[in-house]
């Protein structure tokens, strides 16, 4: 049996406030396509399939699109809500749903009833658990709420309650943060590591299918994984490698894992150097400049209008820093100075050189010095 694992598709999101619909339909085309050359048995979604509880009219469409081509191949398709969603919104005529395969985990009420998908060879037992909060499952199990002091024992009391057959194959759907996976700036962090789960509360698993984390990695044994997302969200995910997971099973003892690189429409990536380095034709050319960027000038000086000029070049410049003397170092003025002692040039200076980590150049130093003269005329 194989099946698609995917998870944080984020349909809707905006990144540094650039749309990224039209690279998500890019993206889930190409999925498509894999899905296509390999035909699975079952394409698992594990959470976070919007990016927001109230998505965009456009995010509702391209869902709806993406689900009603996968309604048109012969594939078993789970979805389970994830932080991000709604799922209320979510599960919305999920029974209708069902009947063409599309099968959506409604909102938590302490029942998960497997689905049976068998072929040939095997016989696998789906279970699809939502993101759930300690909260979540204390209302459905008020008698054990005692027992539920974190994420991991209320998980833990979660998948007791769905009566798991450890002699059958069983894979999971959950979205919930394992403690050991590692982060990046896209994903909601919880302040103390409140949300960690335990890998161990999933040992009746064969197969665990993770959302939540953005980056694709197994955790403490090959078969709890994080397919990761289809697209980079953030600068901090520059360096992943975006992919498909596909996890083959012949039996409880025999799971294969495998990937498929997935192929942007725009890459996600930094440039770095002078002004002058970034707008060189020799430096650019023959490279992808309409892919996403994030300039870093190492200028000591900030370049007027440096974003706008640097979009005629890389029309999704998304973000722009700089680094040099003044960013390296952040310097603190711990007591007040000596006001009245010194001249307003002076004390202007001192400020510069603070703030900037330099002394002002001469030109500035002029510059300064007519302003205030100017200043103190019109007093």
């Amino acid at each position: 049996m194989r099946l698609i694992h995917l998870s944080d598709l984020h349909i809707g999101k905006r990144v540094n406030e650039f749309s990224m619909i039209e690279d998500q339909r890019y993206i889930l085309a190409q999925i498509l396509h894999i899905i296509d050359e390999t035909s699975p048995d079952g394409v698992l979604i594990s959470g976070d399939v919007y990016d927001k509880s109230v998505p965009s009219e456009e995010a509702v469409k391209l869902l709806d699109e993406f689900l009603t081509k996968l309604a048109g191949r012969d594939v078993e398709v789970f979805i389970i809500s994830g932080n991000h969603d709604s799922a209320v919104k979510l599960s919305f005529a999920s029974g209708l749903i069902d009947q063409s395969g599309i099968h959506i985990s409604p909102v938590y009420n302490g029942k998960v009833t497997p689905f049976v998908l068998s072929d040939a060879h095997v016989s696998v037992n789906v279970y699809m658990l939502p993101f759930v909060k300690p909260i979540d499952v204390r209302a459905a199990f008020p008698e054990e709420a005692d027992r539920m002091k974190d994420y991991t024992d209320a998980c833990r009391v979660a998948i007791e309650h769905m009566e798991v057959d450890e002699t059958a194959c069983n894979v999971l759907l959950a979205h919930q943060f394992v403690t050991g996976a590692s982060r990046c700036e896209s994903e909601e962090i919880s302040v103390g590591g409140l949300d960690n789960v335990d890998v161990t509360v999933f040992d009746s698993f064969d197969y665990v299918a993770l959302g939540h984390i953005h980056g694709p990695q197994k955790i403490g044994r090959e078969t709890v994984r994080y397919c990761g997302t289809p697209l980079k969200y953030s600068f901090s995910e520059e360096k992943h490698h975006k992919s498909v997971t596909i996890v083959t099973i012949a039996d409880k003892n025999r799971i294969e894992i495998e990937t498929k690189d997935l192929h942007p429409l725009h890459d996600l990536r930094q440039i770095r150097g002078s002004y002058e380095e970034l707008t060189c034709k020799a430096g650019y050319e023959g490279t992808a400049t309409d892919d996403y960027i994030h300039a870093v000038l190492t200028d000591e000086q900030d370049i007027p209008h440096a974003m706008a000029k640097l979009r005629v070049i890389y029309p999704n410049l998304m973000k722009l820093t700089y680094d040099n003397a003044r960013t390296r170092e952040n310097r603190v003025i711990d007591d007040a100075v000596d006001v009245e002692h010194k001249s307003p040039m002076e004390l202007f200076e001192e400020f510069y050189e603070m703030q900037n980590n330099q002394p002002m150049s001469e030109e500035q130093r002029d510059f300064v010095l007519g302003l205030i003269e100017s200043i103190w005329k019109e007093d």
